[in-house]
């Protein structure tokens, strides 16, 4: 037996090292980590265990047959995040490229039905070159059974990927069926059709990185939730975006205790927030003042910034945050905000997350681009989430809020518990410039001076409708309150809402807009 156990771990250690330290070499050129490495820096040290480290493939023909190392490209087992148990699987891009064959999916088959049983979250860490080409249909087969496996994790285990080389054809579907996806500047890529193929069939040159690379899915597509300069930062933050995550959909997210006073003033948000409800301002500087510590990890940053949506604390408590951001395109909904705003609402109800809505929204954007393209449809999907929403919801309305965009950011027509806002509100079908036009336009149009009466009718229109305290008189709004006691508020009410218990309607599934 002491004989044996020698060889186990002398194999076991060659396992690990690789197959070939030139291809370590390789890997470290590239200025990629290895698989095992990547996993250190992931887990809490010393918790990683490993399983079927020793499974091979037993595929043969065009030469496999010959070629059978050890774990068969894809590293897959537990440890810890912050001392909770997390699953993961990581492609060795030293075997095989990282290419997906049949034992390699079964791999990956078992860490998720394990983390499905265990109801702990599962992370992905991407560097694979795809379907393995000698293996013909069963690889492609072991990707269907990834697809399905993710769909049926989909709400209740946490899943994230994380990019960390290319990752093309079908294998990008994976990730885009997860919760969030991280990515790497110049060392991964996403993409259903290599520049190659997109060069062959349309004519247009382009390399990988500006096809799918970590920026352009930033910024463009809104594939990428967080991109990186280095794996080590990345992998951090996928342990802080942990920290703030249940382990499952049984769970409330962890709670921490917080040094950060509820009753904190806030009356910096007066010097933040221009009176002026033309005047932009960046909306992160309020969340910002509001949340525990001035800390919170902002979701798709780059892409559709006219909407922020972000995981922060308040109390101690993992709140999430969506708001209306007037830096950017005055903070209109359009439709990647609204698919933004919408999956983000979906994916904290889902986990238990609270809501936190800050509305300073004009409206929709308006324009031929926007109606062609769907925004119908891709706003009904955020007023979808939000109807569909069960867990507490709290809108604070800072300034403006018109039109259906109003509606929209989680009105208490909708469903908010709570409605609260500031005194300089502006709650309206729409302007009282554009109003005016519409109601008195012919009045306006007859008058010896037209610019002066339009004035005076707008301030008549103003003082009747759009007073601060119209809404609240109607009950629409539950309080209007100091923007000093916002924090205070906030917290007090998501106390009280702590223990909400809401039904929806038996059903197999909703119809939500596609």
């Amino acid at each position: 037996m002491p004989d044996r156990l020698d060889e186990l771990a002398e194999l076991k250690e060659t396992v690990r090292r690789g197959p070939d330290p030139a291809a370590t070499e390789r890997q470290h050129a590239k200025g990629k980590l290895t698989a095992h490495e990547r996993i250190e820096l992931l887990l809490d040290e010393g918790s990683f265990t490993e399983v079927e480290a020793l499974r091979r493939h037993r595929a043969t023909g065009f030469g496999l047959e010959d070629r059978r190392p050890y774990s068969d490209g894809v590293i897959t087992g537990w440890g810890t995040v912050h001392g909770r148990t997390v699953f993961v699987y990581a492609h060795d891009f030293r075997i095989f490229g990282g290419a997906l064959g049949e034992a390699h999916a079964e791999k990956i088959h078992k860490v998720m039905d394990l983390a499905m049983a265990a109801g702990v979250p599962l992370v992905s860490l991407n560097d694979g070159a795809g379907a393995r080409i000698q293996e013909g249909v069963s690889a492609l087969a072991g990707y269907g059974g990834i697809f399905q496996r993710n769909t049926a994790a989909s709400g209740v285990i946490p899943q994230i990927s994380v990019m960390l080389g290319p990752c093309a054809g079908g294998a990008a579907y994976s990730p885009a069926l997860t919760d969030f996806v991280f990515m790497v500047r110049e060392t991964s890529q996403m993409f259903i059709t290599g520049p190659d193929v997109v060069q062959a069939v349309t004519g247009e040159q382009v390399s990988q990185n500006g096809l799918g690379g970590a920026d352009v899915h930033a910024e463009v597509s809104g594939v990428a939730a967080f991109a990186y300069d280095d794996e080590a930062e990345c992998l951090e933050d996928v342990r802080y975006l942990l920290s703030m995550l249940p382990a499952n959909n049984r769970e409330q997210p962890p709670a921490v205790p917080s040094l950060d006073s509820a009753e904190r003033s806030t009356a910096a948000l007066l010097d933040i927030v221009p009176a002026d409800a033309n005047r932009a301002y960046d909306v992160r500087a309020v969340i910002e003042e509001i949340v525990d510590d001035g800390e919170y990890l902002e979701v798709q940053e780059r892409w559709a910034p006219n909407i922020v949506c972000a995981l922060a604390r308040l109390g101690g408590d993992v709140v999430g945050i969506v708001a209306n951001n007037p830096g950017a395109l005055a903070g209109v909904l359009d439709i990647h905000a609204s698919e933004k705003a919408a999956r983000f609402v979906q994916f904290c109800d889902a986990f238990n997350i609270p809501l936190v809505t800050l509305v300073d929204v004009p409206g929709f954007l308006p324009g031929v681009d926007q109606e062609h393209g769907g925004i119908i449809r891709h706003g009904a999907k955020l007023l979808y989430a939000y109807c569909n929403a069960t867990v507490p919801r709290i809108q604070v309305i800072m300034r403006k809020a018109y039109g259906g965009a109003y509606i929209v950011m989680d009105s208490r027509s909708i469903g908010a518990d709570l409605s609260l806002a500031w005194p300089g509100n502006e709650i309206a079908v729409m302007g009282a410039e554009g109003a005016a036009n519409v109601i008195f336009r012919r009045e306006i149009a007859a008058a010896d001076e037209p610019d002066a009466v339009r004035e005076q009718k707008i301030k008549e229109y103003r003082a009747e409708l759009m007073h601060p305290l119209y809404a609240a008189e109607r009950g629409l709004v539950d309080d209007v309150i100091d923007p000093a006691r916002t924090r205070a508020v906030l917290i007090r009410s998501l106390v009280m809402l702590r223990h909400k218990y809401a039904a929806l309607p038996s059903r197999k599934h909703g119809n939500p807009p596609a």
